[in-house]
């Protein structure tokens, strides 16, 4: 039936465009009773409507995040049944693979990693377990402390950014305040300047007369703050109220703390899908995975849209952050990761606050969502690189195996990346059914955990869209890690070129 809608309706329309409206309404026509009584899995026929005219008006009212989330589960499912019915199919590959050597080293291989995975997996849950985040301290016990936001091409987010930051409850004698626009072609300048006419002296504002990147803007916030705690905040963020007094508080519970990462979510999460998505990746990943190595006191990477550092030791590695190079080119990406890195390799302690929350903008398009990534993945790469010169020395006191562990999961996962890819584009031209249901069955495994963790603690409708991300992923994303390592060498913030609206 199919085949004879195809030559019967489908063919006039593409062989014949110029067909007067009228025939053209004809030929839909024909197509639309052609589809009359087609069945679709769960509905009984449509006789009269047809499938097109059914969609239309059964469809046309839902939203494109409901539709986003149907579809997700709409292929899950098809890949838990595509995998249900090529059991056989997977068992022949399975008993090939079995009867030849380089069959069996695979399946070895591939046996001995995903243990690992598991294994490492209850270790984060076991460490997370255990976290708690430090809560408060008085007023009186407060350190000064100095917040810096630097902002490019921003407009008026960045005046949302500061005032948020003066609202917080803070003690105003305590905390100074510094915006720096660097360099921004747009009105970025003029909104800070609003600022600083509602906030008076509470503000100290300074405009860099070209933009030289993020990392001379915040060196240059450094160089003039007072306070013993330094925060470095995005010019396209807002935060809590109580949010800076939790996130300096463990400097005072803890002599050994040098820096503190903030919990992230999402500010844009209502604007656009992609947005939705990474709100569920970024809690997961901060509450979840920050948690675990904050217990270890070794946060990797303290986020440039919230971070806090003692003084002292931003200034013994400030020399050193600014004039950063790789492979003979100054480092222009991956600051807030550098930071952290020298940090740790002076023996403090990095810790993380989930009560410390601040809300970010992220891309809402997939090209600004894929740039952001390779910016990132360059960033991870560099600075394990850096981190290799110390994470086996004798960098701290106390223990240092869970710092090396966090340290070798990281390479594990950068070292797998070819290997893997080759791997998957084989699967796919040999048997691209079976790479296609097992891939979306992997999800449901593997994503489950975070939507439970989201749903748990949020709410479950939202929980899904870890779902849709992972789909996101892995077939519109998995080229991003294994570009990024080829290009490692190149710099650019990338996502700065992007025009911004007003």
């Amino acid at each position: 039936m199919l085949e004879s809608m195809r030559t019967t309706a489908e063919e006039p329309i593409l062989t014949q465009p110029h067909l007067h409206s009228s025939k053209k309404e004809s030929v839909n026509r024909e197509v639309n009773n052609n589809l009359a009584g087609f069945v679709l899995p769960g509905y009984s026929t449509f006789p009269q409507i047809g499938l097109f005219s059914y969609v239309k008006k059964n469809f046309s009212g839902i939203s494109k995040a409901t539709l986003v989330r149907i579809c997700t589960i709409v292929l899950l499912s098809i890949g838990a049944f595509g995998v249900y019915i090529l059991q056989s199919d997977f068992e022949k590959i399975h008993t090939e693979r079995m009867n030849s050597f380089w069959g069996l080293t695979l399946i070895v291989i591939t046996t001995s990693l995903l243990l690992y995975r598991i294994i490492f997996f209850l270790y984060h849950l076991f460490l997370y377990l255990g976290y708690k985040p430090i809560q408060s301290v008085s007023d009186d016990q407060l350190p000064t402390c100095t917040v810096i936001v630097p902002a490019y091409n921003e407009g008026k987010q960045v005046w949302q950014t500061l005032l948020s930051l003066a609202d917080s409850n803070f003690p105003e004698k305590k905390l100074q305040l510094i915006a720096i626009d660097d360099g921004s072609k747009d009105d970025t300048w003029y909104w800070i300047k609003k600022a600083k006419e509602q906030l008076g002296d509470r503000l100290e504002i300074y405009q860099q007369p070209k933009n030289k990147g993020k990392r001379h803007a915040l060196y240059h916030g450094f160089k003039l703050a007072t306070g013993e705690i330094f925060v470095t905040v995005d010019s396209d963020s807002i935060v809590k109220p109580d949010t800076l007094r939790n996130l300096v508080s463990p400097f005072i519970t803890n002599e050994n703390c040098g820096a503190v990462a903030g919990n992230v979510h999402v500010l844009n999460k209502a604007k656009a899908i992609i947005p939705k998505m990474l709100n569920v990746s970024f809690i997961y990943n901060f509450e979840f995975m920050r948690s675990a190595q904050s217990k270890l006191g070794s946060v990797l990477c303290t986020p440039g849209a919230l971070a806090a550092y003692r003084k002292g030791a931003v200034l013994d590695c400030l020399p050193n952050w600014i004039n950063q190079t790789f492979m003979g080119q100054p480092s222009d990406i991956g600051e807030d990761r550098a930071m952290t890195n020298m940090i740790l390799q002076q023996g403090y302690e990095v810790l993380f606050q989930k009560n410390a929350i601040v809300l970010t903008n992220v891309p809402e398009t997939y090209k600004g969502l894929y740039k952001m990534f390779i910016r990132w993945e360059r960033s991870n790469v560099r600075e394990n690189i850096e981190m290799a010169q110390f994470i086996f020395k004798k960098f701290r006191n106390g223990s240092k195996t869970g710092t090396r562990l966090l340290f070798l999961n990281q390479w594990l996962n950068i070292i797998t990346v070819y290997p893997f890819i080759i791997l998957m584009m084989i699967f796919v031209l040999t048997h691209p059914l079976m790479f296609l249901s097992s891939t979306l069955f992997s999800i449901i495994m593997l994503s489950s955990f975070p939507v439970i963790f989201y749903a748990k603690k949020y709410n479950v409708k939202g929980s899904v869209w870890a779902y849709s991300y992972s789909i996101l992923y892995a077939f519109g994303l998995f080229w991003v890690t294994p570009y990024s390592i080829a290009t490692v060498k190149k710099g650019g913030w990338l996502t700065r070129d992007l025009p911004k609206k007003k």
